[in-house]
């Protein structure tokens, strides 16, 4: 009955510590529980059954992680649930190539040093040189590199 009851907390450990590794970030719950299961296990082994057989229980809890570990990465499970797409779409930059220096527009929305601006009837990103403008503010185009349009309070 006591081997029983240790390896069904190995095996709750070995769960646990996959769906902390691979599914939930961080230090969760989930990870705190394997901990706890592994432990207890081995105290269990060690009060039950005898210290030979508590440190075979320990050894055997390590092992058994390391393998499952290694088995689960290289299962494709992980690849079910892995991101695969690639981002192919592009920014537009029709409207930033026809603005020139010294265009003037309003802000449409609040420039937190980037937001968006009309400027020659058109919608663009733009970044404030002057800080934080608030929504309908005047501004003025002063530099526009790499797609960048640099505006400033006007």
């Amino acid at each position: 009955m006591e081997i029983l009851i240790i390896t069904i907390l190995i095996v709750a450990a070995i769960i646990l510590f996959l769906v902390e590794l691979f599914f939930i970030p961080g230090i969760s719950i989930a990870g705190i529980l394997a901990l706890a299961s592994l432990g207890y296990a081995t105290y269990y082994a060690f009060d039950t059954l005898g210290p030979l057989e508590g440190f075979i229980t320990l050894i055997i809890s390590i092992i058994a992680c390391g393998i499952s570990m290694y088995l689960f990465m290289r299962s494709k499970t992980l690849d079910k649930v892995a991101l695969k797409k690639n981002i192919t779409s592009k920014v537009d930059r029709d409207a930033e190539q026809s603005i020139k220096v010294g265009d003037t527009g309003i802000a449409t929305t609040r420039l937190a040093l980037i937001g968006q601006a009309e400027i020659n009837d058109k919608i663009v990103e733009v970044r404030s040189i002057d800080g934080f403008l608030d929504e309908k503010t005047p501004i003025i185009v002063e530099r526009v590199s790499d797609g960048t349009v640099l505006v400033r309070k006007w």
